[in-house]
């Protein structure tokens, strides 16, 4: 149709055996953020019970079951026919990302193999996911920071080779900061948000607390200066760093 041209087109990949079927919508809502989802497909033996989770919710979310026998006891063939079918859609339909549903790390080679033919790789899986994986994707969304707010639960931080576990998120976002303004005193809320997913694609405000990378950023009023340009539709928010702001003191 002519009105979703200009959208980016997005293939959407779910392991059935590593994904939760409770979190489908929430991971469709994030996927349609980044572009326009024309193929949805999920792979697993639909003759086990464990794929039973997911049968309520197939003809729901207009989702195409793909059978794959376990051939051999005890081991996956689930990813085999999901890294094949991948490749063929990379070389004969016209996207421009994928989404990986699944916190298995087989799919690294995937994710790098897509990302070289220049194309967005969103992964979803939860925090048990190896960092391989992780920093194979442009993007990767926790399966936890989808869930439903029930109860407080203590926040983790994706840690990174070298780094600490922390729960402030100040470091990276002044890294951030510097390599998307660079040489310019300001830079605009997007630019910053793409620079934090270069260095951590698991970089996520909801890991910290907070829905938007707006309102974490004003959790340093200290530290960070936001200016809203509310005659553009959508208003337009830049972000610098506060006058009385000394890194490192």
């Amino acid at each position: 149709m002519e009105e979703l041209t200009g959208q980016p087109k997005y293939a959407v990949l779910i392991d059935g055996d590593n994904a939760q079927a409770s979190l489908l919508p929430q991971v469709l809502t994030e996927v349609s953020k980044a572009g326009l989802i024309t193929i949805k497909r999920i792979y697993g033996d639909w003759t086990t019970t464990t794929m039973n989770q997911w049968k309520d919710t197939l003809h729901l979310n207009a989702i195409q079951p793909v059978q794959q026998f376990r051939n051999t006891v005890g081991k996956n063939a689930t990813d085999s026919a999901m890294i094949i079918d991948a490749m063929d859609l990379l070389h004969t339909n016209d996207l421009q990302g994928f989404c990986i549903v699944s916190s298995d790390s087989d799919y690294t080679r995937l994710a790098t193999r897509i990302r070289e033919n220049g194309l967005f790789v969103i992964g979803v899986g939860e925090k048990k996911t190896p960092d391989a994986f992780v920093n194979a994707c442009n993007q990767f969304i926790y399966c936890e920071n989808l869930q439903a707010e029930k109860a407080p639960r203590k926040r983790r931080v994706h840690r990174k080779a070298g780094e600490t576990d922390s729960q402030e998120p100040l470091s990276l976002l002044l890294q951030g900061f510097e390599m998307a303004s660079k040489e310019d005193e300001w830079t605009y809320l997007a630019t910053l948000g793409n620079s934090l997913r270069q260095l951590d694609p698991a970089f996520d405000p909801r890991t910290y607390g907070f829905q938007k990378l707006q309102s974490l950023l004003r959790k340093y009023p200290k530290v960070f200066v936001l200016t809203s340009d509310k005659t553009k539709r959508p208003p337009v928010v830049t972000v610098t760093l506060s006058p009385n702001y000394h890194n490192g003191a």
